[in-house]
Formats: structure tokens, sequence, C-alpha cells
């Protein structure tokens, strides 16, 4: 029986995902799909299973130079992480936040700025607001599933609305015969799902409420804490609880903001030299062109080293001091770094399978059917959804539907219809993207607020379908309407209206 380019090819990682959702425990999960991937691929033989597995998976993916960068980063990051931790920078901007940032909606809203605000790549965005914010959360009772909620809502919703991104970079590079970033700039206003998004998170903030199993992670937060108190009020000192080496007590607030200033600004120049912008090219062709993976991994080397040498310098950390934390954060990285190299893994056995051209020849059917078109952008709105969810990319779901979706338009960059359904491509690419629990910016949010990946999952999903029921009914409207203004009007007023009934069917937490 042949599974290749069939519809089980996608059986891999539906499996790895409802296994996931079920046990709450990912490794396992992660490993039967890869192996479910793997016997599907060599006809059930075995040997030839297991070799596929390793070496044309595994192995094949360790030494793919992109994946090599990112963890590279990911380390990288994680010793910085260690070293603000050990030097009290992150102790006293959690001391300063409490006087500045003074209630938990207002921790939030600087959590969501913030992600905002790093809108150049998804994964640093993930881990830089994590290790920023944290403290600040922390300090409000705000729960570690709520806070890697807020990062992956940051993430890619916000990169691929940024038009000076690397998603940017890599949406334009599908576009044949057009200007792809001219097209990507004119389809901002029609990704609802990115939009409204935003619109969520800034309407449960202020709104004062969460519902699902979010409710239910911040309600056991709060009980955790008041059990904390309780044992902290017990005994005259919380020493013995600290399985790290003390924190040093010179460690000021610049002791994290300098840090975190010179990651984002050497990763910015790591980015656009990598595009060629010191050879001549302009700032916007530069991050075009860029490769984000070494990009991060040359400004995030430099950010190290002048984080150490700024540590010593004010002599809150001794030279062993800093190099024995740089291990430490690669361990506490280590977790991310399995779950990542399990996704990539079943990534590639998906791919073996021909996931991607399975789900490309059905959208073209549809496509072909001229009856359809005023529903097109929702229809693949839904594909996008569906295929980024099961293979855990959206770069991938991108690359497969914009092309398709040009060609059925003839590359007209005039059809309105061509750039609301090119629109819908990304904004179902990023909600599958935000849902998988495969994804591997998913994970990275995971990482970056120190939650267990299962509970973000689990947590964040009753939000993501929220925003993307809604967003589906703004892509039928606009099948129909055309017209960004009126349809995302529609949308946030859906948003808000679904939201204020949710509120109204659910207690609010005390």
């Amino acid at each position: 029986m042949e599974f290749t380019n069939t519809i089980w090819s996608l059986l891999p990682p539906l499996i790895a995902i409802i296994l996931a959702l079920i046990t709450k425990e990912v490794y396992s999960s992660l490993f039967i799909g890869i192996f479910a991937g793997g016997l599907l691929y060599a006809g059930f033989n075995l040997t030839a299973a297991m070799e596929h597995i390793f070496v044309n998976g595994m192995i094949g993916q360790l030494s793919d130079s992109w994946n090599v960068g990112i963890l590279i980063f990911l380390v990288i990051l994680g010793s910085m992480v260690m070293l603000m931790n050990r030097a009290g920078g992150s102790a006293a901007f959690g001391k300063w936040a409490v006087t500045h940032v003074k209630t938990k909606a207002g921790a939030q809203v600087a959590t969501i700025v913030l992600g905002m605000l790093i809108f150049i790549d998804d994964y640093f965005n993930c881990l830089t607001v994590g290790s920023v914010m944290r403290p600040v959360t922390d300090k409000h009772g705000i729960s570690r599933e709520k806070l890697a909620y807020l990062i992956d809502a940051t993430a890619a919703p916000v990169c691929i609305i940024a038009p000076i991104s690397s998603w940017a970079a890599a949406v334009t590079g599908f576009v044949d015969g057009a200007n792809g970033l001219s097209l990507f700039i004119r389809a901002i206003p029609y990704n609802f799902y990115a939009l409204l998004t935003l619109v969520m998170m800034f309407s449960i903030t202020y709104m004062k409420f969460d519902y699902g199993s979010m409710n239910l992670a911040e309600l056991n937060h709060r009980a955790e804490l008041k059990e904390r108190k309780k044992k902290d009020a017990a005994s005259l000192t919380g020493a013995e609880d600290q399985p790290h080496p003390p924190i040093s007590e010179r460690g000021k607030v610049i002791h994290l903001v300098l840090p975190i200033a010179a990651l984002i600004i050497c990763n910015v120049i790591g980015m656009i030299y990598t595009g060629g912008f010191f050879q001549g090219e302009s700032f916007v062709d530069a991050f075009s062109n860029s490769d984000a993976s070494v990009g991060l991994v040359y400004g995030s080397v430099v950010a190290l080293v002048i984080t150490i040498v700024f540590f010593l310098a004010t002599r809150v950390l001794s030279f062993s001091e800093c190099m024995n934390a740089i291990p430490e954060g690669f361990k506490s990285m280590v977790p991310a770094i399995i779950v990542l190299t399990f996704a990539w893994t079943l990534k590639a056995m998906t791919d073996s399978l021909g996931a991607k051209e399975y789900v490309a020849g059905l959208v073209s059917n549809i496509a072909d059917n001229h009856a359809l078109m005023s529903l097109l952008p929702a229809i693949v709105f839904l594909v996008g959804i569906f295929l980024a969810f099961a293979t855990g990319t959206s770069w991938g779901t991108f690359g497969i539907l914009i092309p398709i979706v040009v060609n059925v338009f003839g590359g007209d960059i005039n059809n309105e219809l061509m750039i609301i359904s090119i629109s819908a491509c990304m904004a179902g690419a990023v909600c599958g993207d935000h849902c998988s629990p495969i994804s591997d910016t998913t994970i990275m949010a995971s990482a970056g607020a120190d939650c267990d990946h299962i509970s973000h999952v689990t947590t964040q999903l009753p939000y993501a379908f929220t925003v993307a029921g809604v967003s589906l009914v703004s892509y039928i409207i606009s099948g129909f309407v055309r017209n960004w203004a009126v349809c995302l009007l529609i949308g946030i007023v859906l948003m808000v209206g679904s939201l204020a009934c949710i509120k109204k069917l659910h207690r609010e937490p005390q």
C-alpha cells in the first residue's frame, strides 16, 4: 500500500499532537509520531524505518545549518539569562517593576507592548520578552502559562504584520514575478488573525478575566502562591530552597537592561550584516535578504561577550562565576532543545511522506472551482491552519499555499481577492503554528516563560480558537465585501463582543 502523497502522510503529526494533548507528556508523544512516520515511509520495514528516522531524520535535521544556528542561539540566550539572574539584574528589575508597574493588568500590558516592539524575529522575541518580563509577572502573581501565551501571541502574530522582519523576508521570497514586499504590505490590513490576536490580548487584560484552561491555571497559580507564603512564613529563611549559587547583592537594574539592549542592537546588526547591509544594500533589502539563523548567532555571541565584560567591570560577578553560569544556562535550555529536535525530526518524517504535496493538490482542486472563488480566502485560511498545525511550520505553509494562490489569479497584483487570499494564507499559517505543540515558535514561548510546554499549549488553545473563529467569519465577509476597513471593523466588534459574552458565562477569578 502506498502511503506517500496521500492522507496517510498527515497521520504521524496527528498522532503526536493527540497523544501530547491527552497524556500531557511531549517527549514520548513526539517520538511515537516520529516512529509512525518512519514505519509508513519504509512500508513497515523496521530496519529501513530506523535508518530513515535517525539518519535522514534526526541526524539530518541536527546537521542542517539553519537548525544548528537556532540551537546555538538558544544556548547563548540561556547562558545570558543565567548570567543576568546570577548578577542580580533580574531580581533588581523585579523590585523596580513593583514600584513602577503597580497592577497585574499593567504587567500584562508591559509584556504585550515589549513583545510588539521586538518584531524582528519570533525566536528572538520569545526568549528576550520572557527573560525580561518573568520577574515582573512573577511579582504580580501572573501564571507562567499566561506569560507564555502573551509571549507566543506577540511573536509570530506580530512578526507577520511587520514589514521589517525575518517573516516578511520569508513571505516575499515565495512570491515569484511580483514585488513580494509590496504584496506583503498590502496584505497586512487583511491579516485578521494577527490583528485580532492583539485585540484579544488587550481586551482580556482590561476586562480582567480569563476563561477555559487558562482560568484554571491562574487559579492554581494563586493557590500555589498562598501555599508558598505560608511555608516562607513558617521558616526563618528560604535559603534551603535555593538550588543555585547565591545571587549577587550588588546587582542593579542596569545589569539586566544593558545586556538586553546589547542583545537587541547586536542581533539587528547581525541580521542586516548577513543581508549585505555593509556591502551597500539598503536597510529594508538587507532585512529581506538576511539569514536570521546566522545573524542571531553573530549578534548573541557579541552580546554575551559584552555582558561578561560589563559584569566583570562592575564586579557583580567574578570571571569564574561567569564561566560557571554559562553551562548552567545551557542546562536550562536542554528541555527546549530536545523538544525542538524531536519536532524537526517529525517534520522531516511528514515531508518525506509528501504531506505538503498532498495538501497542495487539494487546494489546487478547490481553487479551480470558480463557484467557490468568493469563499477562497476562508478556505485557504482553514487549510493553512490545518497544515501548519499538523506540520508545526508556518514558513512551510507559506511555501505551499502562496504560490498556488498567486497562480490561481495569474499574478494579477491588482486583484483584491488575491491580496485577501494571500493574507488568509499567512493568517492561517500563523494560527496553526500558534496552536501546534510541535511548532518551534510555541516551544520557544514555553522556554522563554519557563513554562511546562503542554500546559502552555492547552491553556492557549481556547484563546487561539476564539480568535480563529472570528477571523474565519471576517474572511468569509471579506470574500464578498473586499474592503479591509469594513471587514476589520466587523472583526474587532465581533472579537470584543464575543469576549464580553464569554465573560458573562464564566465567573471571573477572585
